[in-house]
């Protein structure tokens, strides 16, 4: 069975990808209980899981644009006309925010394998001390057991350098790809198909 190219759920314009928003005013888009003015406020948690998981299915280097339709009493708000400049301010924090938590992963990683690395210079260690001091079956199962337990020692710092680090980055470069997105407020009428969650 194949597999349905994600692309195909947007509309494309001369080779664009629309995200599109169907709203009833510019502030649906926004958190009803941030008391920050409209152009710092965080956006709908619905909202914004909807634009980042389409800029996800499009790939970063696709071409695409945000279109966001209001009822055409709306349009000339000020509210409606600061909406591509709040769009932008709130994905520009969004870098930074995973900037951060990339830099805390990176470090704990730095971390990790500094324990790891001396904890598994420690079992190696104990391991050729203890050739002097036990023989046999004992012998061999510590022996077994801190070569074992050092390697282990390397799992997490492998893991974050390996696994844990990259998605990270990747949805930094999503927000990175929003905060300067082309947004455009577009009027709605009453024929558009309303299906993105943040939809009247």
């Amino acid at each position: 069975m194949a597999i349905r190219d994600p692309k195909l759920n947007y509309r494309h314009e001369d080779g664009i990808y629309l995200i599109e928003l169907f709203l009833r005013s510019p502030r649906q888009i926004f958190n009803s209980l941030d008391p920050a003015p409209f152009h710092e406020k965080d956006l709908d948690n619905d909202a914004e899981a909807y634009i980042v998981e389409a800029v996800e299915e499009l790939h970063v280097n696709t071409p695409m644009q945000l279109c966001i339709y209001l009822p055409p009493e709306e349009l000339n708000t000020e509210q409606a006309q600061d909406l591509p400049e709040a769009i932008h301010h709130y994905f520009g924090y969004r870098v930074t925010t995973s900037g951060r938590a990339l830099r805390t992963k990176l470090q704990q990683g730095r971390f990790s394998l500094f324990v790891g690395l001396a904890f598994l210079v420690a079992c190696l260690t104990a391991r050729s001390a203890l050739q002097h001091y036990l023989m046999g079956t004992l012998h061999d199962v510590i022996d077994e057991g801190l070569l074992i337990i050092g390697w282990v020692s390397m799992w997490r710092p492998v893991q974050i350098f390996l696994y844990d680090w990259w998605p990270i980055r990747y949805r930094q470069r999503v927000h990175e790809t929003l905060s300067r997105i082309d947004v455009r407020v577009l009027p709605q009428f009453a024929h558009a198909v309303q299906t993105s969650p943040a939809s009247a």
